[in-house]
């Protein structure tokens, strides 16, 4: 077979029918989950001024310097398509005035962002999140809170052996003092470190600790770590958080090198893993407290937490661990007909069907009823109508139970009646 002339771009991809099932099933099942805690659905647009993500990610960042599919408009617009949700979400409150709403505001959201790295197992180009936000509360129990939503909703996907990564970055007054100490040990480790972090110690230094180079983790292992260095605040916020988590028994351990990658983080940072295998575990989700996004972006400060899960991370997950989705709607029952004058009378009945809420399986391309009953066999259906030339000039239709094997002719203005009767047949 002769390659195609055009192919996706490098890192995006078709969503196929046999995968659509796994994004329908996460998001519904994360629809069901943050109703339950009251969260508004909110949509944000896909580009957004490149300025905006400068301003809360950080020019220091990978996803900044590297990452981000830029371009100018015809009015000399510079936009950028989203490489993550909480910044565009953080403008829109502070746009639209939801700061004069009850607080805190809990939002969520589910759909594409785009980042231009290196295409691997995992990671694409255009990719899809589903993520939460809780805007205007500054107490450990949302830290909590936020971390109990995204772990249970991975287990009502199916996941298991899930463990909760937690650390403490802390904070404007704390935090300082930390990053001068990490850069003291970091400059003479220099000479040690990969071409990037040599860089990152002049612009983010803590973004070393992101680095998947096996040279620079052993560098690293001996780093001073931010939790030594927390102020009393930033100590008592991480062990309320902690306290919570142990009284909802969610699995976790303190991971003192846990950084992530955004300039906007504060205080508590996380990530939750797959550790099914025990050498390789997955990040499916993460998150952290951002109480200096809102000040950064023009707006007042705001206390805020937050997280993202990535679906192509937790699709390919849960088909590891065979969760099974059924991938199309199998039909209840199935349509064969015969002959043109029998062809142009199904069409009206298939509607009648459809009002009726009856799933209907057909062919109506082919005539032949050998061809039809096949399929209708494959489909698993209970019941199969037939009409042919002689039942559309009689307004009646041939009911076949695939139960019992009985057939009956019926009045064509009777169809769904006895239809539902086979239809609740056990």
């Amino acid at each position: 077979m002769a390659k195609p002339k055009f192919q996706s771009p490098t890192g995006m991809h078709d969503i196929l029918p046999q995968n659509q099932a796994y994004y329908e099933k996460i998001q519904n099942t994360a629809k069901e989950v943050v109703e339950f805690y009251d969260f508004g659905k909110i949509d944000t647009p896909v580009l957004e001024d490149y300025n905006l993500f400068i301003r809360s990610i950080g020019e220091g960042t990978d996803i900044v310097e590297k990452e981000m599919f830029t371009l100018k408009t015809k009015g000399k617009d510079f936009l950028a398509l989203r490489p993550e949700g909480t910044a565009p979400i953080m403008r829109s409150y502070i746009e639209n005035g939801f700061v004069s709403l009850p607080q805190p505001v809990r939002l969520w959201y589910f759909g594409p962002f785009f980042r231009y790295e290196k295409p691997q197992a995992g990671r694409f180009r255009q990719f899809n999140q589903f993520g939460i936000e809780i805007i205007g509360e500054d107490d450990a129990i949302i830290d909590a809170q936020t971390i109990l939503i995204m772990y249970k909703f991975l287990q009502e996907l199916g996941l298991k052996d899930l463990v909760v990564k937690v650390n403490s970055i802390g904070d404007d007054k704390c935090r300082p003092i930390y990053r001068k100490e990490l850069l003291k040990y970091l400059r003479d480790k220099k000479t040690s470190l990969c071409a990037d972090c040599q860089k990152r110690i002049k612009t983010n230094p803590l973004r070393v600790f992101d680095c998947k180079n096996e040279k620079c983790g052993q560098v690293l292992m001996g780093a001073p770590q931010s939790i030594d260095y927390l102020c009393e605040e930033c100590k008592k916020h991480l062990k309320n958080v902690l306290e919570y988590l142990d009284e909802l028994k969610i699995p976790y351990s303190l991971e003192s090198k846990l950084v992530r990658g955004l300039d906007y983080y504060t205080r508590t940072v996380f990530e939750i893993e797959s550790t099914r295998e025990q050498d390789s575990p997955i990040a499916l989700a993460g998150g952290g407290r951002y109480d200096n996004l809102s000040k950064a972006l023009g707006g007042g400060e705001i206390s805020s937490c937050g997280a993202a899960a990535g679906i192509e991370r937790i699709i390919a997950e849960m088909k590891e661990v065979k969760s099974k989705l059924i991938l199309h709607s199998i039909p209840d029952v199935f349509f064969a007909q015969i002959g043109p004058l029998a062809k142009k009378r199904s069409l009206p009945i298939l509607e009648e069907l459809r009002n009726a809420k009856i799933k209907v399986g057909e062919s109506f391309g082919k005539d032949g009823l050998k061809a039809q009953l096949g399929k209708a066999s494959r489909l698993g259906v209970k019941a199969v109508l037939i009409l042919g030339q002689k039942e559309a000039i009689n307004e009646m239709i041939l009911i076949r139970n695939m139960k019992t094997s009985k057939q009956v002719e019926v009045k064509q203005e009777d169809i769904v009646i006895e239809l539902k009767k086979i239809l609740k047949e056990k």
